[in-house]
């Protein structure tokens, strides 16, 4: 079945080329138009996920392996294992619920997103999806890269053309970190290659870095750490984040937090240990202290923020840290928990975003202190949901959060042999007061959000006749009308394309009161699938640690 990796990345790309020829035909479908191409790329990643041989999931299958350049020795090899086929699946489902919650939302909340620009935004979502489940299939190092690469344009230009007010400054910025940590990356791919002759990621991991000297490794291994650092994000490369994550539009924060992320850490399982063995070992003490700086400072940097996304961002920084904490011990405890917490990372904070999009289109701020409380007595259901996802982001025992963060935290007690034990008992003190800290920071902002008694109340979205349409490239302009924020700050101007923090159609007089709508049928449709499986693999996380179990153990026999 070496098709369907093929059809994985052929299905969207050919939606998206289609979109360039038959632009007035298929401007009409164009709410269905993703939907299908992305719902048939689900079906494909559902089949690969049903015909996957889970008694050999240490070794790649469905495996395409053609000349590519021959005149270099490349091959366009693809092939999934238990590593990379959960990064496959939660991307075809994320990519398909986003397209959901934009068509099925119509002309008010996300769907507002396909009346500027829809077929630029579909063509770039699809793009996205191509460049994400490429570098998740790569089995060649430069096919890898160029994988990696292509996520970075249309996200570029999904943060930049459809984000809120400081989104240029926000998609420069992350254009220029990422590609910065890329250029770093490929010298170190180079290295490899310069030394071993091959590309093929296969090869190298069954070589475990064989032709290459310890100090080769441990250079190859800081530059591609470099690079997949920043994806990740690690602290202190992390600056990129909360402004990409603040300024981007739900759908481009889901992804770039379920998917985008976990780019960088698969790299480290996929490419980092296994590929060079010794330099991993030489590097894992510093990469555990970065990843329990970063898991402290994310949650400090929580508890200072006012912005719930921006909150939701740091936070990925604090998770992200235990991840790349389980990878250092070198472990298959940690490791696997490393792996495991990639996935509900992706699940959790994916839903989060959806959540914290909500919020903004009915209460047009996602200033908590503006919205001022009370969202389980006005918005019940709303406010339910962002509770269950807030305790499992936490690390509620039972849900899915708990174990990838205590495998970690687990692998650090006992790092692998050559590893300092007492370095790594300290860094599994710091991670524990850091899970403490991460449930501190979700209490808090629980608290600002969703008890109390409110102080305003949500706006009810307009129509598409009563919200005035902007094209997109026109210059941004602001109304001369001030408003007084809820909380009794200094008057300032707002946007004209939302109505102030608090505005709600009782003091609009352009008609009668309504009360704003609770979880919509798009955002259900959307939502139930991540909720459904956080608690799935919280209750039964053996899912996923008997799929992930034995290719660790295989990548670990290069540091052994």
């Amino acid at each position: 079945m070496g098709w369907v990796p093929v059809a994985l990345l052929a299905v969207p790309l050919a939606g998206a080329f289609l979109l360039l020829v038959f632009p007035q035909a298929l401007r009409p479908r164009l709410r269905t138009y993703g939907m299908v191409l992305s719902g048939l790329t689900l079906v494909l990643a559902l089949l690969m996920v049903a015909a996957f041989d889970y008694g050999g999931a240490a070794r790649p299958q469905f495996e395409v392996d053609l000349p590519w350049i021959p005149g270099l020795g490349l091959r366009f090899h693809l092939g999934v294992d238990g590593i990379s086929l959960p990064l496959v699946a939660l991307t075809a489902l994320l990519t398909f619920l986003c397209f959901v919650y934009l068509g099925w939302g119509g002309g008010r909340g996300p769907g507002q997103l396909l009346r500027a620009r829809p077929r630029a935004l579909v063509f770039t979502l699809l793009v996205l999806e191509v460049g994400m489940i490429g570098t998740f299939l790569a089995l060649d190092l430069l096919l890898f890269f160029v994988f990696f690469e292509l996520v970075l344009v249309p996200m570029y230009f999904l943060i930049g053309v459809w984000g809120g007010e400081g989104r240029r400054a926000a998609s420069v910025k992350f254009i220029l970190y990422t590609l910065l940590g890329s250029v770093v990356m490929l010298l170190g791919l180079l290295l490899i290659w310069a030394q071993t002759g091959t590309l093929d990621i296969e090869a190298l991991s069954a070589s475990h870095g064989a032709g290459m000297s310890r100090s080769v490794q441990i250079l190859a291994f800081v530059a591609i750490g470099i690079g997949l650092a920043v994806k990740t994000p690690m602290w202190p490369l992390h600056t990129w984040l909360p402004d990409a994550h603040t300024e981007a539009p739900t759908v481009g924060s889901v992804l770039l937090a379920g998917v985008l992320l976990k780019m960088g850490t698969y790299g480290f399982a996929r490419i980092g240990i296994p590929v060079l063995p010794e330099g991993a070992t030489a590097v894992a003490p510093w990469l555990g202290a970065f990843a329990v700086v970063g898991i402290i400072y994310g949650a400090l940097a929580c508890l200072a923020q006012r912005d719930l996304k921006r909150m939701i961002a740091y936070s990925s920084v604090g998770h992200m840290g235990f991840v790349l904490l389980g990878f250092a011990t070198l472990t298959p405890v940690g490791i696997n928990g490393a792996l495991f917490a990639n996935v509900a990372h992706g699940l959790i904070t994916g839903l989060l975003f959806f959540l914290a999009g909500a919020i903004k289109e009915r209460y047009h701020t996602a200033d908590m202190p503006s919205i001022g409380g009370g969202l389980l007595g006005t918005l019940p259901r709303l406010g339910s949901v962002l509770t269950f996802a807030a305790i499992a982001s936490l690390g509620l025992p039972g849900l899915a959060g708990f174990w990838g963060e205590m495998l970690a935290l687990f692998g650090a007690f006992q790092p692998a042999n050559g590893l300092p034990r007492g370095l790594f008992l300290t860094y599994m003190v710091i991670g524990g007061l850091g899970a403490v800290l991460t449930a501190a920071y979700f209490v808090v902002m629980l608290s600002r959000v969703t008890h109390g008694r409110p102080a305003v109340r949500a706006a009810r979205a307009r129509t598409p006749d009563e919200r005035p349409v902007v094209p997109l490239g026109a210059p941004e302009t602001r109304s001369a009308t001030a408003t007084l924020d809820p909380v009794g700050s200094n008057p300032e101007p707002y946007d004209r394309f939302s109505e102030p923090p608090g505005f709600s159609e009782e003091h609009s007089g352009d008609g009668p009161e309504t009360a704003p709508d609770d979880i919509r049928g798009y955002e259900l449709l959307a939502w139930t699938p991540l909720v459904l499986l956080t608690l799935l693999f919280g209750l039964w996380p053996g899912l996923l640690l008997s799929l992930t179990t034995p290719p660790v153990q295989t990548l670990l026999g290069a540091v052994s």
